[in-house]
């Protein structure tokens, strides 16, 4: 496994998102957690991350992004009530229940018309977006009830040479994952 684990390194975007073309995993910081991101077009690539972390598929995964128009892809249009929640938390570190595109596949959404996505603030991910060029899948660096990675170290522990490559850097130092809300009610889905 290659990685850059060196908290004060410059990343490795091109190595990362090379792997990511190849339909690798990838791990990075995120605001509280390391997080196991791959390309959402990518159906064998979910697969893997789903089997990683032995995640239900029905369940659904998030998207981030670095900016908005990266996750217009995968998602349905919304109303003007919607857009002014996105404006007032986005970039930031909310997780919005979104409706998803007719043909966003269900290895993305699940059993849900819903996509759950964030445009991040973390300049380690929203960079890593910005190179990739697009939305990633992201959830936390974990296998399905454990506790979440918070290192690059933590995340070799866990996964060894299953996760192709980690992206090195610290987290946002927030003490809990992002809170997820529904868009269309406003409702706190995860604190």
């Amino acid at each position: 496994m290659t990685s850059d684990t060196q908290p004060d390194a410059y990343p490795d975007y091109a190595s990362a998102c090379a792997e990511l073309a190849r339909g690798g995993v990838v791990a990075y910081p995120t605001e509280a957690v390391f997080g196991l991101g791959c390309d959402p077009a990518n159906p064998a690539a979910v697969e893997r991350v789903l089997a990683l972390k032995g995640r239900a598929p029905a369940k659904g995964l998030i998207l981030i992004a670095a900016e908005r128009a990266q996750l217009a892809p995968w998602l349905g249009p919304f109303d003007a009530a919607v857009e002014a929640r996105l404006t007032h938390t986005w970039p930031g570190p909310v997780t919005w229940l979104l409706p998803a595109a007719p043909d966003c596949p269900p290895h993305v959404r699940g059993e849900h018309d819903t996509v759950a996505a964030r445009v991040t603030a973390h300049p380690v991910a929203a960079a890593l977006c910005r190179h990739w060029g697009g939305a990633l899948i992201s959830t936390s660096a974990n296998r399905a009830g454990g506790e979440p990675a918070r290192s690059a170290g933590e995340v070799e522990a866990l996964f060894g040479t299953e996760v192709d490559f980690i992206v090195g850097g610290a987290t946002g130092g927030a003490a809990r994952p992002t809170p997820i809300r529904d868009a269309r009610t406003g409702a706190t889905i995860r604190a």
